[in-house]
């Protein structure tokens, strides 16, 4: 899997001109990364849980599962990837110039963002709230309980917004203290230039845990916000929305179904469900529309897993997981009480 640095691609994105796009936008998507043979896909500077680095600098997590899978579902092949870390200041522009085909990050879909930017939110992957982080000894217990304090915040987010919007209601003149990299925001944290850290509790639990006394911190039980995380792609090519938005539809259906990375060639050779053997392209057509071959779904479980597998693993309790129970929230199943539900494929 290939890694493009953070810097290279900030100058890239810089250097993109209107005839640029106007050349992109001359082919289809599909047709673009199929002719380079690979996906560039964006992610942003390692997240536990989400997108992070092995100690061979491998890029592995949630977020990171996305990309492999809309790559299997093209290529037949996970590894045909280019993963592209991108500051949150130029994530945007990155994609919506071209630079990216596809933005697989820890994203907000808001209205402001999907109709201003030149970019489509697709399907979220993991529905989040923001928070705070404090020290457990710092007498803290709630959130009103900040009033004129200083907080880190990362730069260029809906999180420092949402900061804003929290402090002006309630009147507590909290003063934000910025910062791109959340490297440099935590380490600001917890050498005491800041009494919190707010964040998605998600990335918060995440960051925590690779504290150096995890326990000596809390979430605070507030949520400001809703943070639906999604994927995102450029606007104006439907058909390679489509293609992404279906690819992870089949994770989610896939669990649904019970088909497992597992078990999903015994599912294809002898399932009795139509709906299995639809998905999984024994019967019907499904691939016509999105201009994949028919075992394009086939080809995403065979390779990362069903939904549920991938959450278990980098957001649960697997050995690089961050320890956030599924049960009970959001990110359930519908058939669960959350919110994970795929539309009929057929």
């Amino acid at each position: 899997m290939k890694i493009s640095s953070n810097f290279a691609l900030l100058v890239a994105a810089a250097a993109v001109t209107v005839s640029g796009a106007g050349v992109a936008s001359a082919q289809s998507t599909l047709e673009i990364v199929k002719e380079r043979g690979n996906l560039r896909c964006q992610v942003g500077q390692p997240s536990p849980g989400y997108y992070n680095l092995d100690s061979e600098g491998n890029w592995y997590g949630l977020d990171v599962s996305v990309c492999e899978a809309v790559a299997a579902a093209i290529f037949g092949d996970k590894s045909k990837l280019e993963i592209q870390s991108v500051s949150s200041q130029a994530r945007f522009t990155a994609l919506a110039n071209g630079e990216s085909d596809l933005l697989s990050r820890t994203a907000t879909w808001t209205m402001t963002r999907d109709t201003q930017l030149g970019i489509d939110f697709l399907s979220p992957n993991f529905y989040d709230g923001q928070g705070f982080t404090v020290r457990k000894d710092s007498g803290i217990t709630s959130a009103f309980e900040l009033a004129g304090a200083k907080v880190c915040v990362t730069t260029g987010t809906t999180t420092e917004l949402n900061l804003t919007d929290f402090s002006r209601e309630n009147d507590l003149n909290i003063s934000n203290v910025t910062f791109e990299d959340y490297n440099v925001r935590d380490d600001t944290y917890l050498n005491g230039g800041c009494d919190a850290v707010t964040g998605d509790k998600s990335s918060m639990a995440g960051n925590i845990s690779s504290f150096p006394v995890p326990g000596d911190h809390m979430i605070l039980p507030e949520t400001l916000s809703k943070e639906p995380l999604a994927s995102a792609v450029r606007h104006g090519d439907n058909q390679w929305a489509d293609l992404v938005r279906w690819s992870i539809f089949a994770l989610i259906n896939a669990e649904e179904l019970g088909i497992t990375q597992a078990n999903v060639d015994d599912m294809k050779a002898n399932s009795k469900n139509p709906n299995v053997l639809r998905m999984l392209g024994v019967e019907g057509n499904l691939n016509e529309g999105i201009g994949l071959e028919k075992d394009w779904a086939y080809n995403i479980i065979k390779a990362v897993g069903n939904y549920g597998e991938i959450y278990e693993k980098y957001m649960g309790n697997g050995p690089q997981g961050i320890g956030i129970a599924r049960e009970g929230t959001l990110n359930a199943l519908w058939t669960n009480g959350g919110l994970m539900y795929s539309p009929p494929m057929r």
